[in-house]
């Protein structure tokens, strides 16, 4: 067994048992139909781990906080689908130059207070990125939550994770990348 396939199993596991705020149930997963409509729709395709856990595990609701959204379909807790926030994000940040939504950043979790934990879909590793808009300006609003999205489930599945109240002083770090891939550096 792989190493992502044994994740895969333990992430599986804990989602049967871990209903974040907000789910009674975890959704059946995605189908490889909606998975294509899915990357068709955003342009870009997910990364396979990320692929897996919606094509394995479920449509969403298991994971850190609230959970992982679902890709194409509105929760049943009142959050967009990942695919619609992810449009939203970037239409707004089209008319918000101050405020730029990178490509092929897809919001995969709502931490509350607009807080989003989002992959990276561009970067070889699926870097996990946090976003927390209440900051006072776009750059001081993007951190690496996880170098990599095999890095940020198995902290979930560990319960290591920065958001554990077992893990105070834990923080992520600047995402100094932002400007760079929104284009907005000084110079570019």
């Amino acid at each position: 067994m792989t190493e992502n396939e044994q994740l895969l199993t333990r992430v599986a596991d804990k989602a049967r048992n871990v209903r974040p705020w907000g789910w009674t149930s975890l959704p059946e997963p995605v189908d490889a139909a909606t998975l294509a409509r899915t990357e068709a729709v955003l342009g870009f395709r997910l990364p396979p781990l990320l692929a897996d856990l919606y094509l394995r595990i479920g449509d969403g609701g298991f994971g850190p906080e609230y959970g992982l959204l679902p890709l194409l379909d509105s929760p049943p807790v009142g959050e967009p689908a990942a695919v619609t926030q992810y449009l939203a994000n970037r239409e707004s940040g089209r008319e918000d130059p101050d405020w730029p939504w990178p490509e092929g950043v897809l919001p995969i979790s709502h931490w509350g207070c607009a807080m989003y934990a989002c992959v990276d879909c561009r970067s070889p590793e699926a870097t996990v990125l946090l976003f927390e808009p209440n900051a006072d300006d776009a750059d001081q609003a993007w951190y690496v939550d996880a170098p990599s999205l095999t890095e940020w489930l198995q902290a979930w599945v560990d319960g290591t994770g920065w958001y554990e109240e077992t893990n105070e002083g834990a923080e992520p770090t600047p995402w100094t990348d932002f400007r760079i891939r929104t284009g907005t550096a000084p110079g570019s």
